[in-house]
């Protein structure tokens, strides 16, 4: 046994780049990261960072603002008051304008999603009425709810606004001849 190895890991001579290749407890012990890293995989071991977008996702970040708008021990209803709060206004819209109140309806409906918008710019925890960020929630809610409003306004027979730009347009648009 003078010159072999007895470990069952012999090697001719010209394997040599081989013996690098040997898995050492030791040196995987310790892991050297030299490049970006995310979140480590199912092992523990840190992945290398990617600017793809991964397949699939596996959690998503809670929007600014979407904690409870009520401390924990309050009844369920009363941890989401703003988001009830606007669905009731724009339920009774809803209800006015099955009524046959059509511009009352619709006007209360834009002015719910206006509150929205408010809501979500000065509460700092609005509960679910919180979607996206705190920008884009206050621009959707105060489009939507100044369209509405005007479009309820504008509403034919006897329009409580009037604007001439569209009258002409309307009439460029749609013309008998």
């Amino acid at each position: 046994m003078g010159g072999t190895r007895t470990d069952g890991a012999a090697r001719k001579s010209g394997d040599a780049d081989q013996e690098d290749k040997v898995p050492d407890p030791e040196a995987e012990a310790e892991v050297v990261v030299r490049d970006a890293i995310s979140a480590p995989d199912v092992d523990g071991r840190p992945r290398r960072a990617t600017r793809r977008f991964p397949l699939f996702t596996r959690d998503t970040a809670r929007p600014e603002g979407g904690g409870r708008a009520a401390p924990r021990d309050a009844p369920a209803p009363a941890r989401q008051w703003p988001v009830l709060a606007v669905s009731a206004a724009v339920g009774l819209g809803l209800l006015l304008t099955a009524l046959d109140q059509f511009r009352y309806g619709t006007l209360l409906i834009g002015l719910a999603l206006l509150a929205g918008a408010v809501l979500r710019w000065l509460v700092p925890d609005v509960g679910m009425l919180a979607v996206r960020s705190r920008f884009t929630d206050i621009a959707t809610y105060g489009v939507l709810g100044t369209v509405i409003v005007l479009l309820a306004m504008m509403v034919q027979p006897n329009p409580w606004l009037v604007i001439p730009f569209l009258k002409d347009t309307l009439h460029f648009t749609v013309s008998s001849s």
